[in-house]
């Protein structure tokens, strides 16, 4: 649940309200009448409006900016590996995942039959 005084955007009109998508506004008030669909009041200063809404059509500006950033950071990687043809970066960026674990894990599994001997024979002192 959001806090009282936090800045969001909204993001949704799912009712049809006339919301200003992409407008911010602040969270005045909640709405805890649970016979109704809305969860907030939201106060929108460049409407000098009130709107009441579902918690799904608003979000947090800092989370908003957050996931921006994310995506201009892996946009930017993926220039950095194609200009400079680095194969693996721009592998790892579009997988989504960090290929170091990837590895660490193969290097496990690898493993010759004469070390697994001597790992269970450490095992078997102890």
């Amino acid at each position: 649940m959001l806090r009282l005084g936090e800045k969001i955007i909204v993001i949704a009109d799912s009712l049809e309200q006339n919301l200003p998508i992409g407008g911010y506004g602040y969270i005045i008030a909640y709405d805890r009448n649970n016979d109704n669909i809305f969860d907030y009041v939201v106060r929108v200063p460049r409407d000098n409006k009130h709107y009441y809404v579902p918690a799904s059509d608003i979000e947090l500006e800092e989370v908003l900016l957050h996931q921006e950033a994310d995506q201009i950071e892996r946009e930017a990687l993926i220039d950095f590996a194609l200009a400079t043809r680095n194969e693996e970066l721009f592998r790892r960026v579009m997988n989504g995942g960090s290929s170091e674990e990837a590895d660490i894990e193969r290097d496990k599994e690898v493993q010759s039959t004469e070390d697994f001997i001597k790992q269970i024979g450490l095992k078997a002192w102890i």
